[in-house]
């Protein structure tokens, strides 16, 4: 059977390879399953070594506009949020702010900061805990590092200065390339990462979670849907239909690997948020990899898996992943202005870049992505 890593997968190989995770160390641990829960239950796992108990739906407040979803998902036991100093041009962690307000206590409140250097990463921490209203966060993040070398001594001399302070409890790292930083993350001794992961990743995802999970370093998976399933514009009116189901699917999908504590899922309304709080209490199985297997089909020409095998291939400078990214929340999570803010904050030689002017693609995506006609469609979007 061959891994997924080819355009030519099996239909089913690609949902086994994220999960083809040695047992050894993960069954007796803190990250091994929990039971099912009863319908409309709260389950928990642990945050690897930082002893947090979290529920293992999260909350990812990324393009929340509405506070009374947040509010509401406090009250129905949901513990762990997460938000980051630049979303939404910084008015969201004020929105996450004044919706938690004394029901702070009672969750575990994650955000992340932008900044290059050590003045600006503590600067920006100062912010958030100002717009959060909280004179703590329990888990802060170096956002977007993809590389070993972004994690740099710099930026981690900022975190523990901060955990020092009492402002911080546990130090963490966002990325869109496991494989690529989990040496990295064990060697920092940080806390816990937040990581793309869903059932399209490479199959390297796999053993980079068992190795961080042994290490006692906490989980935290983003963008679990595979590029969400209800705004998107691709696919036949019944794909459409079926992508509240495949919503359901690819979030128990992830809570089957026993390595993942807690999911982010982004979530804009009170039909999301009951959706992806019922998940808690099922488990994956056949009807849920039925649906996974014609998503896959769906999105396979489309959806960058994240495996960065195209970085350097450009002969113009672009990263094709970010740019696929980009497109992705226009497209996917109905959030063009999201798409567009990334789109503008690449540097004026790269934003001029036009793809339809290449008579052919350099990019070639190993997993079969039609990268020129994504890049060309992004561009459209937001030059």
């Amino acid at each position: 059977m061959r891994g997924i890593m080819t355009p030519d997968s099996s239909r089913r190989g690609f949902l086994a390879a994220g999960l083809a995770l040695p047992a050894a160390g993960l069954a007796s641990s803190a990250m091994a399953p929990f039971a099912p829960a009863p319908p409309g239950k709260v389950v928990y796992r642990v945050l690897g070594k930082t002893g947090l108990k979290v529920s293992t739906v999260g909350y990812g407040c990324m393009i929340t506009s509405d506070p009374t979803v947040i509010a509401k998902a406090v009250d129905m036991g949901i513990t762990y949020f997460d938000t980051s100093r630049g979303y939404q041009q910084g008015q969201n962690e004020r929105m996450v702010g004044a919706a938690l307000g004394a029901k702070r206590k009672d969750i575990v409140l994650s955000s992340k900061v932008d900044a290059k250097d050590k003045a600006g990463a503590m600067k920006e921490l100062e912010e958030s805990l100002k717009e959060l209203g909280t004179d703590h966060l329990d888990i802060w993040h170096l956002h977007g590092k993809n590389t070993p070398a972004e994690i740099s001594d710099e930026l981690l001399e900022a975190q523990r200065a901060a955990k020092q302070q009492g402002k911080v409890r546990f130090i963490a790292t966002s990325t869109h390339n496991l494989p690529a930083v989990a040496d990295r993350l064990i060697e920092t001794k940080t806390d816990v990462v937040t990581a793309q992961y869903n059932f399209t990743s490479d199959a390297s995802w796999g053993p980079a979670t068992e190795k961080l999970a042994k290490a006692g370093v906490g989980l935290v998976a983003m963008k679990v849907m595979a590029g969400g399933t209800r705004a998107g514009r691709r696919g036949s009116p019944i794909a459409q239909m079926q992508r509240p189901n495949a919503a359901a699917s690819a979030l128990k999908w992830v809570l089957k690997n026993p390595a993942i504590a807690t999911t982010v899922p982004s979530m804009t309304d009170q039909d999301q948020l009951e959706q992806n709080f019922k998940v808690m209490a099922e488990t994956f199985g056949a009807a849920d990899e039925k649906i996974l297997t014609a998503r896959f089909e769906e999105i396979r020409f489309q959806y960058c898996r994240m495996c960065n095998k195209c970085e350097g291939q450009c002969p113009q400078g672009l990263s094709p992943a970010n740019m696929l990214r980009f497109v992705m929340y226009a497209d996917d999570y109905g959030q063009f202005p999201l798409g567009r803010e990334h789109f503008l904050a690449l540097a004026a030689e790269h934003q001029a870049v036009r793809c339809n002017q290449c008579s052919s693609c350099s990019v070639q995506c190993p997993n079969g992505v039609r990268v020129q006609e994504r890049l060309i469609r992004a561009q459209e979007l937001f030059a």
